[in-house]
């Protein structure tokens, strides 16, 4: 463990071109080196470096940097520890045209027809409806009708299709082959349904939730499919004007009660978080989060929260500057000075949140 470092003040981890206005998606833009993009994961998980901020600490703000095998020390008796449980399916497709053109699918999920599902598909508007496509010389699928934001329908002709050839969905920054597909799971990953991974989970081993348990904190579970809504870019210039895609939830009414007597929540994970608070909000524990928690939003439940450093100009970012105000471009230029690596098998930070701040408000 290093001395505790005091974040310092100014316009961000772009060095100053992002824009000054919360409103605008420019303030959640920042400059990501491409070497700083982790393109394979840590060994041991729990071996990622972990940024822990310090807002009350006396004397002014400091941030240490520690592990997140360090994770146990951070937390008390009566802290509940909240992860996203749900498993990645292996839902890219590499398919084929007739002519032999390759198209790619990427299946996010059923509509609830027999074996149709609403998808995301290479080359986009130039594969009309109506195409089939190939593996291994077989047709094993239909592409439909547009849905809109890119979205098709495609209509798979076996029941096993996915589970029988397809990968492990990669973000499209990592460009490395992973060599054991688990590693894009968590270790508690229990119920299929996502096409991306919790990332934040992917740092927990079995004996750092030993030890969060040995330390007095309960670990609980929730569920969130994660879909469109988490990983889909933001494209309008003014962030009041994103829409989230719906992504299934689920909280057991038993975890929920938990959580309610917590002395601290801790979400492992932005999923966690508008988990929760989709839950907290509509009071339904189970149901379709379209949640965009962005600045002014007045969190009720998540008082902690352990995450990935994230994409640029992405709806997570905006989650962060919810949660900790402004001060996240204090600690994202940091984590860039201290050699923290980015993105889904990149380093964590373990960040408090800070009081609701306004649409208006801005600053380090």
């Amino acid at each position: 463990m290093t001395a505790p470092t005091r974040p310092q003040p100014g316009a961000g981890p772009d060095g100053g071109g992002a824009g000054t206005d919360p409103g605008d998606l420019a303030w959640f833009d920042y400059d990501l080196p491409a070497e700083r993009i982790a393109q394979m994961p840590v060994e041991p998980r729990d071996s990622a470096r972990l940024l822990v901020d310090r807002p009350h600490a006396p004397g002014g703000p400091v941030a240490d940097h520690r592990r997140v095998a360090d994770l146990a020390d951070e937390v008390a008796p009566g802290d509940v520890v909240v992860v996203n449980d749900t498993r990645v399916i292996p839902a890219r497709l590499l398919l084929r045209r007739a002519t032999g053109g390759k198209v790619e699918v990427l299946v996010l999920e059923p509509t609830g027809r027999p074996r149709e599902w609403q998808a995301l598909v290479g080359a986009g508007r130039r594969v009309e409806p109506g195409t089939e496509l190939r593996h291994d010389g077989e047709v094993v699928a239909v592409v439909g009708d547009h849905l809109g934001d890119g979205r098709r329908l495609v209509t798979l002709l076996a029941d096993d299709l996915v589970e029988r050839v397809g990968r492990v969905p990669l973000p499209p920054y990592i460009h490395a082959e992973l060599g054991d597909a688990e590693r894009y799971q968590t270790v508690f990953a229990r119920h299929p349904g996502s096409v991306a991974a919790p990332t934040a989970g992917l740092h927990l081993t079995p004996a750092l939730l030993e030890r969060l348990a040995a330390a007095g904190a309960e670990v609980v579970r929730v569920e969130l499919r994660v879909g469109l809504g988490t990983f889909r870019p933001v494209t309008a210039e003014r962030v009041a004007d994103h829409h989230m895609h719906g992504e299934w939830y689920r909280v057991d009414p038993g975890v929920w009660d938990r959580i309610q007597t917590a002395r601290r929540v801790l979400a492992v994970g932005t999923t966690v978080v508008r988990t929760l608070e989709t839950a907290a909000a509509t009071g339904q524990l189970t149901g379709t989060s379209e949640l965009f928690i962005r600045r002014g939003f007045r969190f009720q439940v998540v008082d902690r929260l352990l995450t990935n450093f994230h994409v640029p100009r992405s709806s997570l970012l905006v989650l962060l500057d919810a949660f900790v105000g402004p001060r996240w471009k204090n600690l994202y230029r940091m984590g860039l000075d201290e050699g923290y690596r980015f993105l889904s098998f990149g380093d964590a930070m373990l960040i408090e949140r800070a009081e609701p701040v306004g649409q208006d408000e801005v600053g380090a």
